[in-house]
């Protein structure tokens, strides 16, 4: 069974996008970059689209290198995606963090249409955010790229460089803390 990507093989599509044609890198973005930008958010980062930039820049120059499938495609993006966040974190710690002025910020936060809804949807994000944010570092990674990433046991192992035991062992920790800390509703 081919993996699609909008209506074309993997393999048509990589091989369209090593080409250089733009058609086939678009849709290559398309299908990752939200997932991207979501693992990068979630983890805090303060610009979550530039650091995905950074990441997709590096999966370009990668491309003529890379062999796989589909699956190995996303799991070597979201190791790209890991790198790039562990050194913005790096990076934040050897800056002062810049506090944006409360007008930018206020601009910025796109609150519009039914005010309680904005409030309760951003509540609810806000709480979901913390109780991951307390997550250690590993669980939150592991959860996070399952979850967002949408990838499997031995992909985030990849990813991550570690065995896939331990990412069974941090996943089953780490939605256990999610559901002590955020006691989730059952459907």
């Amino acid at each position: 069974m081919s993996v699609e990507v909008k209506d074309h093989p993997f393999d048509e599509v990589l091989s369209c996008a090593r080409a250089g044609a733009d058609w086939a890198w678009i849709r290559v973005h398309d299908e990752l970059a939200h997932k991207v930008v979501g693992y990068l958010r979630a983890h805090g980062i303060a610009d979550p689209e530039d650091v995905a930039g950074e990441v997709f820049l590096q999966v370009v120059r990668g491309l003529p290198d890379f062999e796989g499938g589909w699956r190995d495609f996303c799991a070597w993006t979201f190791t790209i995606a890991h790198r790039r966040l562990v050194d913005d974190l790096r990076r934040r710690r050897r800056r002062p963090v810049e506090v944006a002025p409360a007008d930018v910020v206020e601009a910025a936060s796109g609150i519009g249409g039914d005010v309680l809804e904005d409030v309760e949807a951003r509540m609810a994000d806000a709480s979901v955010r913390a109780a991951i944010d307390q997550l250690p570092p590993d669980q939150r990674a592991v959860v996070l790229l399952r979850i967002i990433g949408d990838l499997t046991v031995e992909e985030v192992a990849r990813a991550l460089e570690k065995r896939p035991g331990a990412v069974k062992a941090l996943q089953r920790r780490g939605l256990h803390r999610l559901e002590r800390a955020y006691p989730f509703e059952q459907a």
